[in-house]
């Protein structure tokens, strides 16, 4: 397969994958580019040679810069985290820790954080960018959770789904630790 093949792949691809994203039909990314169905059709197909045009047309449509559209680097399947990269980014003042244990890029992101509260912790979060969603796991102990001035309780066992794009809290107001598990999709 020649260069061009190869870039032919890549673009539909990722076309295929982004406009599956949006929730778009063939119909509909066609109308947002201004370019025929027939040519996204074999765009997406891996047929044709589409003009610089009608690529800066279809990533303008998608929101993406056209060096997305194009980059035959495909992310790989699977990325390995050993413990040697998990990366300590928060210290309470009694040893508790937050440990971010892995994380995707470029946004949106997720990432998968291990969190420990000693009793009389707590981490205060300004908000994130708008629509970031976090998922909270309590292993051990008591999750005192704050969003956005609410206040709630989430106990061994418990899961939360919450707002990131609010200021929020994790404390430990009881006498021993909490362990927790936290996921953030950050937009």
């Amino acid at each position: 397969m020649g260069e061009q093949g190869v870039i032919g792949e890549a673009v539909a691809r990722t076309v295929r994958a982004l406009r599956a994203g949006h929730g778009w039909s063939l119909d509909e990314l066609a109308g947002r580019a201004g370019v025929s169905k027939g040519v996204l059709v074999g765009l997406e197909q891996g047929r044709g040679n589409p003009n610089l045009g009608t690529l800066i047309r279809i990533s303008d449509a998608l929101g993406v810069p056209l060096t997305r559209l194009v980059q035959v680097e495909e992310e790989p399947p699977m990325r390995m985290f050993p413990p040697e990269r998990h990366v300590v980014l928060w210290e309470g003042e009694h040893g508790g820790r937050g440990t971010l244990l892995a994380g995707s890029d470029p946004r949106p992101s997720l990432e998968l954080w291990r969190w420990e509260l000693r009793p009389g912790e707590s981490r205060d979060s300004d908000p994130h960018v708008p629509g970031t969603k976090e998922i909270v796991y309590v292993q051990d102990g008591t999750l005192t959770l704050g969003v956005d001035g609410r206040t709630d309780l989430v106990e061994a066992g418990a899961a939360a789904v919450f707002v990131g794009d609010r200021p929020h809290s994790y404390a430990n107001a009881g006498d021993r630790d909490v362990r927790f598990v936290l996921a953030v999709l950050d937009l």
